[in-house]
């Protein structure tokens, strides 16, 4: 089969993008930038302008003058009218929207007493995607470019792969046992709780196993992993899917601001995302939702999401014996077959990238949450450009600060941590900075005081050139897959939740959601 279609868009997409860049680089664009307030982002619009563009020109030539032939290359070479297509609607949103939306709703907050933009989470994260949505239902997707528009999620498990830099032993140390216990019980009872009341309400046996795995494990793929277990019909498979759908994205734009409301931080917000919401696209949306301008809530929030994928042999294992004794006329299936060709592969690359980090490639390997400690004379005082001196070190005002408020610390070790701040000036070592986020994170200190040991974290923490350009890269192909994941949400895939599935995994969808937010709150807090 051939997919490559003759059409012009593709080069035309790739010339945009690239003069646009041009624009920006020449200072064109100067007026409309100072304008939004974007002009930290002015590299970025550059980078991907030109690389973006400058492929999609190269695939619009190649379209334009060369005849198609079937194979791989033809495929994917389909695909990139597609992808340009996205891209553009993405720059628009992150670039023009979220910024605009932001000065709207400050612009507003005086008259309506709440900044609209903030509630509402009105960022390019939840933008993109209503963007999608409103794309494939009103406006249709062209059909040069639905091949790339379904290849989408592939930024989405780039994006994750790519997450794996930015991880430290010591955070996973702390994060992993949290995630297992937690992941561990409302799969294992989302699972039992889905085939319990498929028993209940007499529905299909094959129908109750698809079912279980898309609720309790990791949404779409976990369901179609479970599929040949439990001989699922493609009927069963698309009301599963249906009904993930619409749960995760209600989740993904409930999630967020219930998460606000509740002033959850990071990890409380992240740990909820990753257990709650049964779709594993739908819980990164939801993390940079909550946290727009960052990564940390969406790193929590993958562990565990990657956590809940590990679960998947265990549950696919369960669902086979579980399936053979209630039907025993099932013909048999080779388990392991299904669980290699099934697996997720991004979860393999997930791991290899954070093995590679560990050694020092990207950063220094004691680097913790994407930053490296350093507190040497060269970087804690510094001279830019124009002669003047930066100094990070502990200002003696400051100082006197922390002293008058010695007192009302109690523990001993934290004492002895805040006086030793105090005589070098600097923070030591990492241990002595755990001791010192101890005593932020009690809220026993004053804000001023709090603030100053703040800002001194910050000056032995820092962040490597290479985690910046990945951190970049990782907001890109969230930003990305999650607008093409919105023009895949069609109001019909939507309809597909039948009736007896959409009961079930509303109720199932309801406890997880419900039951992990109570046990979050109660139990997890921030983790230094």
């Amino acid at each position: 089969m051939i997919y490559t279609k003759k059409t012009p868009w593709t080069l035309v997409l790739g010339i945009i993008m690239v003069a646009y860049a041009y624009m920006v680089q020449a200072g064109i664009m100067e007026p409309v930038i100072k304008y939004l307030h974007t002009s930290k982002l002015v590299g970025e619009m550059v980078m991907l302008g030109y690389v973006c563009g400058g492929v999609a020109v190269l695939a619009g030539l190649l379209q334009a003058f060369t005849t198609p032939k079937q194979g791989n290359f033809d495929y994917y070479l389909s695909a990139v009218g597609g992808l340009a297509f996205i891209l553009v609607v993405a720059f628009i949103v992150k670039w023009v929207l979220d910024p605009q939306m932001g000065a709207w709703g400050k612009a507003a907050a005086g008259a309506l007493g709440f900044n609209f933009a903030k509630v509402m989470n009105l960022n390019y994260v939840v933008m993109g995607i209503v963007a999608g949505i409103i794309t494939v239902n009103v406006f249709k997707i062209p059909e040069w470019a639905e091949n790339g528009v379904r290849m989408s999620r592939l930024g989405l498990k780039t994006g994750v792969i790519l997450l794996g830099v930015l991880y430290s032993w010591e955070e996973l140390r702390n994060l992993a046992g949290l995630s297992i216990v937690l992941i561990g019980f409302f799969v294992l009872g989302s699972v039992g709780l889905t085939l319990w009341m498929g028993a209940r309400r007499n529905i299909p046996n094959s129908m109750s196993g698809v079912l279980s795995a898309g609720l309790g494990v990791c949404g779409v793929s976990a369901a179609v992993a479970a599929a040949p277990v439990v001989q699922a019909k493609s009927t069963e498979i698309a009301y599963t899917i249906g009904t993930i759908l619409l749960w995760g994205v209600m989740c993904m734009f409930l999630f967020p601001i219930v998460g606000k409301a509740l002033g959850m931080n990071y990890t409380q917000f992240g740990a909820w995302a990753g257990t709650g919401i049964l779709n594993s696209a739908q819980v990164a949306g939801a993390a940079l939702a909550f946290q727009p301008t960052g990564i940390e809530t969406l790193k929590v929030a993958e562990i565990f999401n990657i956590t809940r994928i590990l679960f998947l042999p265990i549950i696919v294992l369960w669902l086979a014996v579980w399936y053979v004794k209630r039907e025993q006329t099932g013909d048999r299936v080779n388990l392991g077959q299904v669980i290699f060709a099934k697996f997720p592969l991004f979860v393999l690359g997930f791991i290899l990238m954070f093995v590679l980090g560990s050694t020092g490639i990207f950063a220094p390997a004691q680097h913790y949450k994407g930053k490296y400690f350093d507190n040497s004379e060269k970087a804690m005082v510094k001279t830019d450009k124009d002669g003047k001196v930066h100094d990070k070190r502990l200002k003696d005002a400051d100082a006197e600060k922390l002293k008058s408020e010695m007192d009302k610390i109690q523990r001993e070790d934290q004492k002895a941590a805040l006086a030793r701040l105090i005589a070098e000036k600097k923070v030591m070592a990492p241990d002595h900075d755990t001791v010192l986020r101890g005593i932020v994170n009690s809220k026993i200190l004053s804000k001023e005081a709090t603030d100053i040991l703040k800002k001194q974290h910050e000056a032995v923490y820092h962040t490597a050139k290479k985690i910046k350009m990945f951190r970049t890269l990782i907001v890109w192909f969230f930003a990305f897959g999650l607008t093409g994941l919105g023009m895949q949400i069609t109001m019909a895939s939507i309809k597909q939740a039948g009736g007896q599935p959409l009961v079930i995994g509303s109720v199932v969808g309801a406890v997880k959601a419900v039951g992990s937010l109570i046990v979050v709150m109660l139990f997890v807090t921030e983790i230094v």
